[in-house]
């Protein structure tokens, strides 16, 4: 069966479990920890880093986007890159958001000092950081907001990989409960609807040992 090394918090691995979910593909997960690297991971990835997709013939891909675009080629349906040129450009630019500025300033901050840190025995979180990360937030909540407003999905008409990608990262500052959600009914009213697809659940049943997510986490009704 198809496998995807992964660490349950990570945003790329959550986004290629949406990913590979929406369209509907078997698939067995391989839970990894950061920073062990073991060595079938680096020869998987000389990088040991995750999200790895393995399929059955045992060719491996590694990268988030790398992988999300090996999927829409290879499984087209449903389409969730876009049916014209410009439509491709406007998930890509979106998801690259998400994946890179969205990341850099909020997701990456949290997670590396929230849990990672933890994880690797690296010392305390970095209250500064943290407090960079909160302040960032609201930015990427009223833009999420926005173009919700003013669109079906983020992207255009179409549920696509832009609101997978935004998903994947906001569902890990949830779990670590630092959304402050009623200051951002757009941006609730659209995490909402992705939050109760079926390609969302097991994301919602994730449980890191020693870090529970808030009770709010799981319930599609906030």
């Amino acid at each position: 069966m198809r496998r995807l090394h992964h660490f349950a918090l990570q945003p790329a691995c959550r986004k290629i479990r949406l990913l590979l979910k929406e369209k509907r593909l078997d698939f067995e997960l391989a839970e990894e920890r950061p920073g062990e690297w073991r060595d079938e991971l680096l020869r998987l990835n000389h990088s040991g880093e995750v999200p790895i997709l393995v399929e059955e013939d045992g060719t491996s891909f590694a990268d988030g986007q790398a992988i999300a675009e090996y999927l829409e080629e290879m499984h087209p349906d449903p389409c969730l890159i876009g049916d014209s040129a410009l439509a491709r450009a406007e998930v890509r630019r979106l998801a690259a958001w998400f994946d890179l500025k969205f990341e850099r300033e909020v997701s990456g901050r949290l997670l590396d000092e929230k849990i990672l840190k933890r994880i690797a025995r690296n010392g305390h979180p970095d209250s500064q950081a943290i407090r960079l990360a909160h302040a960032s937030l609201p930015v990427h909540l009223d833009y999420i907001a926005w173009l919700a407003d003013r669109r079906s999905w983020l992207a255009g008409e179409r549920f696509s990989l832009a609101d997978i990608a935004a998903a994947a990262h906001l569902s890990v500052v949830d779990y670590l409960g630092d959304v402050p959600w009623d200051n951002h009914p757009g941006a609730k009213d659209w995490y909402a609807r992705v939050k109760s697809r079926p390609s969302f659940r097991p994301l919602l049943a994730d449980h890191l040992p020693g870090a529970p997510p808030p009770a709010h986490y799981a319930d599609l009704d906030f």
